[in-house]
Parts: structure tokens; sequence; C-alpha cells
């Protein structure tokens, strides 16, 4: 049966929502394929729900085609699996928990590596059984704290997450190299350009890490490459650090006043004018910045950290979080942000525009280790033998040529710094590229972290119980979806692939009287006996200029329009992408739309990397 907009569930907008900052969310709303339902959170309509079907299709059939099964979880879940791995914690507020009436603790799910283990668990114990992937397409649900851009960050989301279960590293290399290939695949199916990229594994644990990143201006991610091959997200990307450097025979490091020079821009003219050098003009480079910040330990404790970075780069916090677990020592997902004032007021030590490494309030800061319970870390591009204007400790004074290794230590090195266009990728390819993008899929190598934690293990060829090795391997479907808006759709509305859009034919009546209309129903008829589906504007007392400006904002790609060229046995065909029209005898119509709907699904997509 043909969708009859005459009673579809759906009204079209001709404003924008005043809530949509993209353009993927403003027209999938104008275009009635969803509705807000609560920030994050949105209702899917009819023709929302056709176009979500056959996303979910295509990763389906390639999930499908390497030999992985569907199962399907719930997505109320009891803490206890979460527990054990201890992301019930680590999770932190990102996790929506809640209660039964006997006081039980339950979550919504955000994703289910423990259930899918502890499945395997339940019905496999020998190396036989294996290898084995499973996959779902199934709900999840996130505590976003800033919801943004429609689909593509939401509290509630459809997500394909899959895993593999092997006896032996050489399996896991076998399953996560299937799963890459099944993503490239499902990606072209859906015309998105991707840039596959190495990544941090961050609360999923693991080791091998990669995200498919669709590059675009609105992406809230940042990644990097060269035009040397390497690709990498920014919170992945590592410092190629400078050769240490010897210093015998250096001058001791002097502390000098320096009024009035809280900032690295003050600093800098401060020491300029007050003690010039005679090889040059100081700058932010001969700086060493020392930030205090706040990270949120799991079970809501605040650990303070200090972190030392060259003053003429900034602090990234997202990679800063990426690394700050390691080097505390402390698992999972860990939030960073800068100390507030009360509590840099709480401790003394802290004298703020003029922190120092070694964080005393004296000289004795020269020669010295940390005084102070903060942990102090330094970026990379700190090494021993460096140089440095920074801090004393005392308000209004600064010391000057304190060397990294000779006159303060530090507890770790973190990657700290923003990563800038220009900087060296670490694998020597050349001269790093700044993008933006979204990030539609992410496959880890997930090892044995959740096995061992769950148990999961099975006997091998000798009767042996060995731990499983795990692959875990996510598609965002209503993120692809929204992505796929994004990327096809012009200053009229949506420009659907021809494999993704709610039918293969918009057919537009348009006329007064009930010839027209008689015969758009015979050839509706002869459409779909063809086996093609058709969204069928039917409406009797709509005007043409409405059913035209609808049929560019519903973005079928095929519009076949019956109207005044009817009486001489004549239909026209617009292309909704080109805006190109020709027109086609009437017993010709099943053939021609065959033909049109021959052409290329996508043909404006890139290859995908």
């Amino acid at each position: 049966m043909p969708l009859r907009l005459s009673s579809l569930f759906l009204r079209t907008l001709r404003e924008d929502p005043v809530d949509a900052d993209v353009a993927s969310h403003r027209l999938l709303v104008r275009a009635g394929y969803i509705r807000r339902a609560a920030p994050g959170i949105y209702t899917w309509l009819p023709l929302g729900l056709n176009v979500l079907r056959k996303v979910e299709a295509v990763v389906r059939e390639e999930m499908n085609a390497i030999g992985a099964q569907e199962v399907h979880f719930p997505a109320l879940l009891p803490r206890e699996p979460y527990e054990v791995s201890n992301r019930w914690t680590e999770y932190g507020e990102n996790l929506f928990r809640l209660k039964d009436r006997k006081g039980a603790d339950y979550l919504l799910a955000p994703t289910h590596e423990e259930m899918f283990t502890l499945l395997v668990k339940d019905m496999y114990s020998s190396y036989k059984d294996l290898p084995a992937m499973l996959y779902q397409i199934q709900t999840k649900y996130r505590d976003e704290a800033r919801p943004r851009a429609g689909l593509l960050r939401g509290r509630e989301f459809i997500m394909k997450d899959s895993y593999s279960f092997d006896i032996d590293d050489a399996g896991l290399d076998e399953s996560y190299a299937k799963h890459r290939a099944a993503y490239v695949r499902i990606f072209e199916r859906l015309g998105l350009p991707i840039v596959a990229v190495s990544a941090q594994s961050g609360a999923m644990g693991g080791s091998r890490s990669e995200e498919f990143m669709h590059p675009t201006p609105i992406g809230e991610d940042t990644f990097v490459r060269t035009a040397g091959g390497y690709a990498a997200n920014v919170e992945a990307v590592t410092t190629v650090p400078p050769e240490p450097i010897g210093y015998d025979g250096a001058p001791a490091a002097q502390v000098h006043k320096t009024p009035n020079s809280p900032t690295i821009d003050t600093l800098v003219a401060r020491s300029n004018e007050l003690h010039p050098r005679e090889t040059g003009q100081w700058t932010a480079a001969d700086t060493l910045k020392n930030v205090v910040l706040s990270v949120n330990l799991p079970g809501g404790d605040k650990q303070l950290v200090a972190v030392g970075l060259p003053g003429d780069r900034e602090i990234d916090i997202k990679r800063v979080e990426a690394g700050i677990g390691e080097v505390l020592g402390v698992g999972g997902e860990l939030e960073v942000e800068p100390a507030s004032d009360d509590q840099l007021r709480a401790r003394p030590e802290i004298v703020k525009g003029y922190l120092g490494p070694g964080m005393t309030p004296d000289d004795a800061v020269l020669g010295a280790k940390s005084q102070s319970e903060i942990p102090y870390f330094v970026d990379p591009r700190v090494v021993p033998g460096t140089s440095w204007i920074t801090g004393a400790n005392v308000s209004e004074m600064h010391v000057y040529g304190l060397i990294a290794g000779r006159d303060f230590t530090w507890d770790g090195t973190l990657e700290a710094c923003s990563v800038r266009a220009g900087d060296q990728a670490p694998d020597g390819s050349g001269a790093l590229e700044i993008a933006r993008g979204v990030e539609m899929g992410h496959v880890f190598q997930l090892g044995r972290l959740y096995a061992e934690a769950l148990g999961l293990k099975v006997l091998d060829q000798n009767g042996k119980l060995v731990t499983v090795t795990m692959g875990s391997y996510g598609i965002g479907v209503t993120r692809a979806l929204a992505a796929v808006a994004e990327h096809y759709h012009d200053d009229k509305g949506l420009l659907w692939p021809r494999n993704l859009a709610p039918a293969d034919v918009h057919v537009v009546a348009t006329g007064k009287g009930t010839e027209v209309l008689e015969a758009a129903e015979e050839i509706v008829r002869e459409i779909e006996d063809a086996g093609l589906s058709v969204l069928f504007d039917d409406r009797p007392k709509t005007s043409p200029g409405v059913k035209f400006g609808d049929a560019e904002l519903l973005g079928v790609p095929t519009v076949l329009v019956i109207g005044r060229g009817l009486k001489d046995g004549l239909l026209e065909v617009r292309d909704r992408r080109s805006g190109d029209s020709r027109d086609i005898a009437r017993d010709q119509v099943v053939q021609e739309l065959r033909s049109e709907l021959a052409g290329d699904p996508h043909p404006e997509s890139d290859e995908a990397r």
C-alpha cells in the first residue's frame, strides 16, 4: 500500500524548531520524521521509522554476512554485573540509576559488555564452542549533561553493539578484522565518508581501539590526520618529545621580582622589561605554566592535581581526561575541570598566578622534590635539561633558569597540551592537520578485561581452563541516520540516498477535479505492482506549491508529477538532487522509473578510508 499524505501521520513545519542548532535536527523535525519528547529524547514518526529501519537493515545485513548472530537484551538491568566490572561507579553521573519497589538497584544500560559476557559464560564451556560473534540493535541510555544536535547526541539512542569471543589473541585479531571490514562496507552503503582513526578505549578498557569518524564542520570531536596516512582522535595523539638536554655546567636558577604578572602574557612582558636576555626576547615558549585541576574520582571524591606545560600551549581537558586515570592508578572515565577558587583557597601552598613545580612558599623549591600532597605531572615536552621561567610559589616572584630534572622532578608524564596543526605525527608521517567529525562507530580489542572480571573461562584443547578474549564493536544507528541527513540536504530540505529514502518514488497529483487524481491512483497501482514503493501526495485541497514544497522537504530522490501534461499522455519526472526534470510517456512510466532508480544510491559520497 502507498503511503498516502492524505492519511499519513505527518505534519510538516515551515519554521525551524527553536532548539535546533544543526541542519539534520531542523530538517528531521520540520519534515515530520521525528518529534522532541524531552531534551535529548525523540519520538519516531512513520516516515522517520521507515528510514531508521532501512539503516538498521544495512547494519544487520553486514553483520550477518560476517557470521555474527543477533540477540536482544533488556535495557533495564540489575546493578550486580556492573558492580563486578566496577562500571556502576566508573560511569558516574552518565548512568541512569533507579530502584524497584523492593529497593534493589537497577540501571538503564549505556552498553552491554557485562550481559554479553555472562550470556556466553552461561552457555559455552569449551574451545569447541568458539569463536562466537553476537550482536544486537537496541536502545541505550546515557544521562548526557548537554544533549545537543538532535539525534547526534541524545540521552536515548539506538546502537548496534556486537561482541566477539575467541580462545586466543590470534582469533581476536581475526574477529576484529572482520568487524572493521564490515564497518567500512556499512558506511559505504549509507553513503557516509569515513576516516578510521586511532582512539583511546576509555571506560571500555582493552588494547587496540579505532573510531570511525565522519568529517563534518558540526562535529564535536576533533581528530588529526597527515598526508602520509596517520589518523587519530586528538585524545589518542602521542607527543613526539624533544631529546633530553645535558645540564652539566648550567647556571643556577635565580628568583626575580615580577610584579603584576599572574598570566603568561604579563609574565613575558614583565620579563622582557625587567630581566631582558642577550640572546633575544623572552616568549611564552620559555615559560612553564602550572595548572591546578580537580579530578572527580569514582565514588564522588575530588582529587587536585597540578600539570606543568609550556606556556605557549593551552591545556586540553579531554586529553587530560583520557590519561589521568592511568597516571593516578584509577580505572574508568574520570571527569576533570579547573580547580575552583574555593579549592585553591583551601590549599595555602597554591599561590594563584605564581605557582611553581615545588608548590612550597619559599626558595626551597630549587633542588627539591614536590613538598605538596598534590600530584604534579608534566606534559611530555618537559624533558630533563629544559630550562624554564616559572612561578616561585611566592606572590609576584618567578624563577628563571629552572631546569627540569635538576631543580624539580615530577610524579608522572601526562598528555595535557592541545594538539595544533603543524605538530609532528608520532609515526613520522609528517605534520598534523586538524579536522572536526562525528564518531559513527568504535571498535575495541577488549582482551580479557571483562572475561576475567566475570569469570568467562572455557576448557582449551588440553583440558585446561583459559580465559576467553573479547572484542567490542559499536555503531550509533540513530546517529548514522542523523549524519546522513546532515550530509545530504540543501536549503530546501532533505536529499536521502535512494537506498534509505522512505519511498522509491514521491508521486504528486496536481490539478483540479477528479480526473487527475483517478489517473494518479491507477499509475500508483502500476508502480507498486512493479515492486516499487510510493509516497503518494493525494491531498485533494492542497495547492501545488505546498505539495512541491513538501516534496522538497521530505527528500525522496525521484518525484513523479501527474498534472496538466496528462491530457497529452505525459508525466513529469523530477530529480530532487539536481533539480532537473523531464517528461515521460504515460505508458512508459514503470520502465522509466526503474531506469531512474537504477542509478548510484549516493553519488556524492566519498570513498570510506
